[in-house]
């Protein structure tokens, strides 16, 4: 009997138009739990590193986490991997709302795409129905009109839909795939519209079986009152109206100004009843009591919702007006892009253009004002017409397609791919080597266990580690030493770095909402889920007895998997280096020593492989064999070096 997933997955080869249920290996699950783990190892099993993004050969892969469908509140992430067309390294992606526990629902725990369809198909899932539909007729639309038409076509209005827009479709490298109030990015919408898949629709009404249903539901409706009560849970960002620190701290524009005093209490009163004039309602995700996104009806557009990493972005970018931002919003959430990636592409063309790198040749008939030059170029992005073509492939690539001196003005990309652009002053080593050697590409998919800051008053530090359940001795021991402005010793970096990105390969592996659980202990340091009570739900829901270091070693297994990915498609030590600006005082000597100690705690080789000893200690002797045979391991690159953590 199979607790918590449903045991099979769907494999759809659109080249052929073939659909199979395929049964999946219980190993697997104890091995990765499930998720991104899961979705990892068939990347690695299938996708070699010869395969590139838009290849046939390149999977799409679509996974509902472990605890995805059973009663655990805030279980209700969807994981999306695939090799990104931008960087060409994993591309790790997530959104939360309905779509994961409706495929559990209907009985599927991933489902696999390979192939190219010969043109635009959906795929229907209903239970034990599933087809391959034509799409030729939503060609050009928008994700969310999408969404609608399908439903009203199958008549069946709780389908949960998953769709590209026109980006998507036509390859640009910020596509998301959008669905409800959440959307996947960082490449995945891309590929999918390589696929020719404009959607996914799924309607499930089966039941899961769970271990221990009185056990689930008693700790779930516990878990349940407790998250309700909480007010360091959920994304609470989305619900202020104060957004001083953002636009304080991030960059306005591409990636270089930041622009001290913008925000008042003048600006913060309009922007709110900005917000009230076109908010139809706050919503949640499946089973949390949270509401974390708020419904945007803008006149002449699609209803939209507009998620966490969208706020201001784009009237920041464009120097504009508070306003600014819903009004191009409705446009791109549309088309399907990054909230936070594309409005940086925008900017670098405007830049250009400033600096006359980009000229009228280029862009004919070229605005005067920056708001019009933003949907001018939105335009041209999603069509890829004219320069829009270079810059639908990002900064990193435009800026090398482009010329001209191009490249001087990217100056916040990592691995080829666009970072978050906070702009701050002293280097912080924990953030520098979650930056550096994070796989995810997004700080916000690593950090948040540990706060960023320092508690001043000593008394009220003392008070918060007294309350702070949900981590290990060592780091209470170092956030009560940590001294504003100083910073933590390199040993606590290292480990400060180590306990962020496993509990989001955690998360990302049984489908819990980051902002239940990795991403909130930063604030407030009390969030629901954590390493120690994590265990009792998996093994109530799924049957999975873990200790919090059997736990804690799935998901280093999980890293070092996707870590593997990456190596064997060249990722290598030179390419782990932050955007030069991110922070304006820097110690380049400091910075590879806790480099060289990261790679050495987490047990890995000075160039950042993971080694022999490390890949078989945690079972994954076939790994290791890979790439011995591909020269990128010696017989000598063996030792592993661990810390439980209890340590």
């Amino acid at each position: 009997m199979r607790y918590a997933e449903t045991g099979f997955r769907l494999e759809v080869d659109l080249t052929r138009g073939s659909i199979e249920k395929v049964p999946t290996d219980p190993s697997w699950t104890e091995m990765f739990l499930g998720g991104q783990g899961t979705a990892a190892k068939i990347l690695w099993d299938r996708v070699g590193p010869e395969v590139q993004a838009f290849d046939p050969e390149n999977l799409l892969i679509f996974t509902a986490g472990l605890l995805v469908g059973t009663p655990v509140p805030g279980a209700n992430r969807t994981v999306v991997n695939t090799i990104s067309p931008q960087t060409g390294l994993y591309a790790h992606s997530i959104f939360g709302a309905f779509f994961g526990p409706e495929l559990k629902h209907a009985g599927y725990d991933q489902i696999v795409f390979r192939g190219k369809a010969p043109d635009l198909v959906y795929l229907w899932i209903h239970n034990d129905k599933v087809e391959l539909r034509d799409a030729t007729h939503l060609r050009g639309k928008g994700a969310q009109e999408t969404a609608r038409l399908i439903r009203e076509e199958l008549g069946v209005p709780e389908a949960q839909v998953a769709a590209i827009g026109l980006a998507g479709e036509n390859r640009v490298y910020m596509a998301t795939i959008e669905h409800s109030s959440a959307s996947a990015s960082r490449g995945v919408g891309a590929v999918m519209g390589d696929k020719r898949l404009k959607a996914i629709a799924v309607r499930g009404t089966q039941d899961l079986q769970l271990a221990k249903p009185e056990k689930i539901f008693q700790l779930s409706l516990d878990m349940f009152k407790a998250i309700s009560e909480n007010p360091f849970t959920g994304d609470i960002m989305a619900h202020e109206d104060d957004e001083e620190f953002h636009v304080d701290n991030f960059a306005w524009g591409n990636a270089r100004k930041r622009i001290k005093g913008f925000w008042n209490k003048e600006r913060e009163e309009r922007w709110k009843k900005i917000s009230e004039s076109v908010r139809l309602r706050w919503t949640g995700c499946y089973n949390c009591p949270k509401d974390c996104h708020q419904a945007i009806k803008v006149p002449g557009h699609e209803t939209y919702f507009q998620k966490c990493y969208s706020k201001l972005t784009y009237a920041m970018a464009a120097y504009k007006e508070i306003d600014f931002n819903y009004q191009i919003l409705a446009k791109t959430q549309a088309y399907g892009l990054d909230g936070f990636s594309t409005p940086q592409v925008l900017a670098f063309a405007v830049e250009l253009y400033e600096a006359g790198i980009l000229t009228d040749e280029d862009l004919p008939g070229f605005p005067e004002d920056n708001g019009d030059r933003f949907f001018y170029l939105l335009e041209k992005i999603v069509r890829r017409e004219g320069v829009g073509d270079a810059l639908a492939n990002g900064v990193y690539h435009a800026a090398r397609q482009i010329g001209r001196g191009a490249e001087e003005y990217d100056h916040n990309t990592m691995k080829k791919f666009e970072q978050v652009p906070l702009k701050l002053k002293m280097i912080n080593f924990p953030y520098f080597l979650m930056y550096a050697t994070g796989e995810k590409m997004n700080i916000t998919q690593i950090e948040g266990s540990y706060p960023q800051v320092p508690i001043a008053d000593k008394k009220e530090r003392e008070e918060f580690v007294k309350r702070w359940e949900a981590a290990p001795e060592r780091f209470k021991k170092w956030y009560l030493e940590w001294e504003p402005r100083t910073h933590p010793p390199l040993e606590a970096a290292v480990h400060i770095c180590d306990w962020n990105e496993t509990m989001h390969y955690i998360d990302d592996a049984i489908g819990m909402c980051a902002f239940l659980s990795s991403f909130r202990g930063q604030f407030g340091g009390q969030p629901p889920y954590h390493i120690y009570n994590l265990p009792k739900f998996i093994a109530a829901a799924a049957g999975i007895e873990l200790t919090p270091q059997e736990l804690w070693n799935v998901a280093r297994r999980n890293r070092n998997l996707i870590r593997a990915i990456n190596v064997r498609r060249g990722l290598r030590r030179k390419d782990e280096r932050p955007p030069e600006d991110h922070w304006q005082i820097r110690d380049p000597e400091k910075e590879q020593k806790v480099l060289s100690d990261y790679y050495t705690f987490k047990g890995w080789t000075q160039d950042g492989i993971p080694t022999i000893g490390t890949l078989e200690k945690l079972g994954l002797a076939d790994v290791a064999e890979d790439l011995v045979r591909r020269g990128i391991l010696s017989e000598d690159d063996r030792e592993p070096v661990f810390q439980d953590i209890s340590a």
